[in-house]
């Protein structure tokens, strides 16, 4: 499918993409571009025909599919590399979780003669670092693609996540900014808000709250341990979306609130139900496992 594939940061979603490569025989030759020491000692232990970049330099001007994994932050830093060694022949894309900045990053700073078409992976973990990397991290999950004039390279890259077991959908990024403000940003948020509260809940009362974690907390606090660089880049970029989200939250809360306060039983009730039919409908989607406690082996 290519020749040679360079991943850009290889932490948990680039070394996934790279052992799926791999493992598909997608591309003939394999490069990372990793600054991490740590990083560099696991991406080795995946496969001895990988090679480690130190520099975005002319060694990188046959690479013919570009894929950035970094934190949102470091494309720019990437960028001005890309512009000045890789061929026009290259096909680039991104796994960032928020589209309309990069959109604009690329137009303004990404020479004309290259082509970037963005995608989103949804798939990730809590853990990252290519420790934690698999090859099936991408099987029957949604990527994102993006619109581009350039419908052959699209097609390529369409067929490349499909390849290494993606189901695919084309968005424009305005309303993917939007929707995952609401699924994956803000529950994000709200994790990290539930543990900051107990954490001052814990303070106030002087009491040891953590270690009676209920499944509720325990939970929200297993989304909170992702990464922190990625999450403030996402909430910062994705600025507008995240406060409207925010806002809303704030809206129904206080209308749970004066449920609660009211003892307003029908209208409370009513809304529980409806969460519940939320559930069976992500179940049905296949996008979550019907197992009690998310399918934890508890012997």
């Amino acid at each position: 499918m290519f020749k040679n594939i360079l991943i850009v940061g290889c932490g948990l979603i680039g070394s996934s993409i790279l052992r799926a490569s791999i493992n598909k025989k997608i591309s003939k030759n394999f490069f990372v571009y990793e600054k991490s020491k740590k990083n560099i000692r696991e991406i080795k232990k995946i496969n001895k025909k990988i090679i480690i970049l130190k520099k975005l330099d002319n060694k990188i001007s046959d690479i013919d599919f570009v894929i950035i994994a970094t934190p949102m932050s470091q494309y720019e830093r990437v960028i001005p590399h890309l512009n000045k060694h890789l061929s026009e022949k290259s096909l680039i894309t991104d796994v960032g979780s928020t589209k309309e900045n990069i959109s604009k990053l690329k137009n303004n700073s990404l020479s004309k003669s290259l082509d970037w078409i963005m995608s989103h992976p949804i798939s990730g973990s809590e853990v990252s670092g290519p420790k934690y990397g698999s090859r099936s991290l991408f099987i029957n999950k949604w990527c994102i693609v993006f619109s581009d004039k350039n419908k052959i390279k699209q097609k390529k890259l369409v067929n490349f996540w499909k390849k290494i077991g993606s189901k695919v959908i084309i968005m424009d990024e305005k309303v993917h900014d939007k929707i995952f403000s609401i699924t994956s940003h803000l529950p994000h948020l709200i994790a990290y808000n539930l543990i900051k509260t107990a954490q001052d809940f814990q303070k106030i009362q002087k009491k040891d709250v953590i270690k009676f974690s209920a499944g509720g907390l325990r939970d929200f606090s297993r989304i909170a341990a992702s990464n922190e660089i990625m999450w403030r880049d996402i909430f910062f970029n994705n600025k507008k979306n995240v406060i409207n989200a925010i806002n809303l939250f704030i809206k129904n809360l206080k209308s749970f609130k004066k449920n609660i306060e009211n003892l307003d039983d029908k209208t409370l009730r009513k809304k529980l139900v409806n969460s519940k039919k939320v559930r069976q409908q992500i179940l049905n989607l296949k996008q979550d496992i019907a197992k009690p406690d998310f399918g934890r082996d508890l012997n």
